[in-house]
């Protein structure tokens, strides 16, 4: 038995596949098989609405403008060239920059480890009072609590 109204045909010229799970182009509104479903193997002619880059310069980053049909590589080589001046400062920034003021300790965190007693800046290992010898005002029985 045949199910005619099952699948669709790939609307590749070449192709003409049927196929049962087939893609819908989101750019040109046609149907392809697995094979040709990207913009570059059907040669889609509105994929300049939808492909769109926005390359960013190494030097500055800042975005670059693209018009239709210019190479990202050879526009971002003409803006260094011309007109880029490089940020030095956002290019070497510190992420671990909040310092162990423990005394032999150098650890450095992403975020502030602030105790509450003495207002201090820790590593996660000296986070507690105990652990840092804490002159905070607060007397500390044990550890545990």
């Amino acid at each position: 038995m045949e199910l005619p109204d099952l699948g669709k045909h790939c609307c590749e010229s070449t192709c003409k596949q049927l196929d049962f799970l087939p893609f819908k182009c989101d750019a040109c509104k046609d149907v392809f098989c697995k094979n040709h479903f990207t913009y570059d193997q059907h040669k889609c002619k509105f994929a300049y609405k939808k492909d769109v880059q926005v390359p960013v310069c190494p030097m500055c980053n800042n975005p670059i403008p693209l018009r239709k049909g210019e190479k990202p590589d050879i526009v971002v080589g003409e803006h260094r060239a011309r007109n880029c001046q490089p940020d030095s400062a956002h290019g070497k920034q510190k992420i671990f920059k909040n310092r162990c003021v423990k005394a032999g300790c150098k650890k450095k965190e992403l975020i502030k480890v602030v105790c509450d007693h003495c207002q201090e800046n820790f590593c996660i290992k000296h986070r507690h009072p105990v652990d840092h010898d804490c002159k905070g005002g607060v007397r500390i029985l044990s550890k545990a609590g």
